[in-house]
């Protein structure tokens, strides 16, 4: 049996925030495999589905975040499991929106669920770090995390979940690296082009069409280099 936790914090004032995202993908894999309604077990919601064939207990601690391993630990001893059958989705503020990266093991990186994770079940779990982005200096982290993702911010947030709900039967694999590849792939081929200056295409197409040929001056081949989506994107397929 597999435990996948999602963290964030409980309550309709916090659902929306970067600091839930881990909430969010726990919800779109719930959705996309058919998995039980949520129930309150464990100081938390747990859901009950398969992933990969593996039977897996999802669940999404309502201790609010900095006590996320109350929750999360009282389940993995109910079942009797160690730190290996464990997976956490959450948010990573040193990683560009819309990344994401997957890891065993490791610190808490300032991070106060993650903080209590390994102080409730140890640190050799899996992490799935989701990209929320860095405000820029130190005093407004707490502020960027504990606030609303923009509405600019779905037009990403919600393909990148989807594919999290997609591919999560190769995380109950085991198989890390495929998961994190089919991520990129899927933002690359549906993060489109559509005119607009905040929407730059990931890569050139092989044809362009008659308008954009009557267009020189926004040749479809040069993304443009300005606005936060092409921002956003520039990072998302840079180097990290």
């Amino acid at each position: 049996m597999l435990v996948f936790a999602g963290l964030g914090n409980p309550g309709a004032k916090y659902q929306n925030n970067r600091h839930n995202v881990g909430f969010m993908a726990a919800d779109a894999i719930a959705r996309r495999h058919s998995f039980s309604p949520w129930s309150k077990k464990f100081q938390g919601l747990v859901s009950e589905g398969t992933l990969g064939g593996e039977k897996t207990l999802l669940i999404k601690p309502q201790t609010f975040m900095n006590l996320s391993g109350q929750s999360v630990g009282e389940a993995l001893r109910f079942y009797k499991l160690d730190a290996a059958a464990l997976t956490v989705f959450y948010d990573e503020i040193d990683l560009a929106a819309g990344k994401v990266r997957v890891k065993v093991g490791g610190g808490s990186g300032g991070h106060n669920g993650i903080r209590s994770l390994d102080q409730h079940v140890g640190n050799a779990y899996r992490r799935v770090r989701i990209g929320v982005g860095h405000p820029g200096v130190k005093e407004m982290v707490h502020g960027h995390v504990l606030g609303d993702f923009a509405k600019a911010d779905r037009e990403w947030l919600d393909v990148l979940l989807d594919a999290i709900a997609d591919d999560a039967g190769l995380l109950a694999k085991g198989d890390d690296s495929s998961f994190m590849n089919r991520i990129t792939l899927t933002l690359r081929d549906k993060l489109v082009p559509t005119g607009d200056d905040d929407r730059p295409p990931p890569k050139a197409p092989k044809q362009q069409s008659h308008i954009r040929q009557a267009r020189p001056q926004k040749p479809a081949t040069k993304p443009p280099a300005t606005g936060p989506m092409a921002a956003m994107l520039k990072k998302l397929f840079g180097k990290d």
